[in-house]
């Protein structure tokens, strides 16, 4: 199977320094620090990449449970919002949110709601970060032309 990578940057102290980070070969790359983590800085941060992630992976689960349950999924789209924090033990992610709109004609609510939380459970990010509450809102925008 695949195996893919990223890697990171960081020069200094936690508050005082800056990194960057480097998805896959070259595709993105970004400038990291702690305004852009803990703060409301520029740059992007750990969790937002962990987001982008879930929200990828969920919205390709989903797109696929659709298509071999006999729907065609004209498009899918996911929010991830990370939850970053303080705990006793440092820092946490205890929730990560999903809100996801598909347009699927033909389907029905009770099927959509269904299909969409199997996907949240076959995600393999959401395997992964299981550890996290993971919510989900789905909703299905193509409801009335069934």
């Amino acid at each position: 199977m695949a195996i893919r990578s990223s890697r990171a940057a960081w020069q200094g102290s936690l508050p005082e320094g800056n990194g960057t980070i480097y998805i896959g070969r070259g595709a993105f790359e970004a400038p990291y620090s702690f305004a852009s983590r803990f703060e409301e800085g520029g740059g992007t941060n750990p969790e937002e990449l962990i987001a982008a992630a879930h929200a990828g992976c969920y919205s390709m689960a989903f797109a696929h449970g659709l298509s071999e349950a006999g729907y065609a999924p004209i498009r899918v789209e996911t929010s991830a919002h990370v939850h970053l924090e303080k705990a006793p033990d440092g820092f946490a992610i205890p929730r990560i949110d999903l809100e996801t709109e598909a347009d699927v004609p033909n389907i029905d609510e009770d099927a959509f709601q269904r299909l969409a939380e199997t996907a949240k459970q076959d995600c393999p990010v959401s395997k992964l970060l299981g550890r996290a509450r993971i919510t989900l809102n789905a909703t299905l925008l193509s409801a009335q032309r069934k």
